[in-house]
């Protein structure tokens, strides 16, 4: 069964940073709002590009914050308030360094392993620590002090095209998730060779 009810892609805001390998979250919900025909709108209220798309008779709520990455938790903690969705029926796509380009897991709570976005949600979510985590690969720069600079640059194009391969899987493991849920949604996405 599954009970996630909101879909969550994190992002820094503007075209400068559209891009950038710290959007990957993002891309995964434009991609996932472009194949369900659903139109993204901003809305100050919850300080973010909001829309809903059903799949396989199920309702999602997509958000991406517009606030900068460091403050996600103010859009994602606003619109779960409004809509009464508890923390663990929340999924939050994010880019992660730990994995390689082309490879997506899905996990369930955890720290923020130093991610401001993740960080952020944490914090303005009391602390609770239980919503799913699509983590979208995009590589290690080998340094941590090189971390800033890999995180805001472009992926070169042999390792985007390995990113949008994954996330146009993750989108279509949407449909195991919302008709069989989290657990069959992971095997499939954790098998996923991306085509070289």
């Amino acid at each position: 069964m599954n009970n996630i009810q909101m879909l969550v892609g994190l992002a820094n805001p503007g075209p400068e940073y559209a891009k950038t390998r710290h959007n990957a979250g993002a891309w995964f919900i434009e991609e996932l709002a472009k194949r369900y025909n659903c139109i993204l709108k901003h809305d100050s209220k919850h300080h973010g590009l909001v829309g809903k798309v059903i799949i396989k008779n199920q309702e999602f709520k997509l958000l991406i914050p517009t606030t900068y990455m460091n403050l996600s938790g103010k859009a994602v903690s606003s619109l779960a308030n409004f809509y009464k969705i508890p923390v663990e029926n929340i999924l939050v796509a994010h880019d992660e360094m730990d994995l390689e380009p082309g490879i997506a897991k899905l996990k369930k709570g955890g720290g923020h392993g130093g991610h401001n976005g993740l960080k952020d949600i944490i914090s303005k979510m009391a602390n609770q620590k239980e919503f799913m985590r699509l983590r979208i690969g995009i590589g290690h720069p080998g340094h941590k002090d090189k971390v800033t600079g890999w995180v805001l640059g472009k992926a070169p194009s042999a390792d985007q095209a390995l990113i949008d391969d994954v996330v146009d899987e993750a989108v279509r493991c949407m449909e195991i998730l919302a008709k069989d849920g989290v657990l069959k949604a992971q095997n499939r996405l954790h098998t996923f060779k991306p085509v070289a």
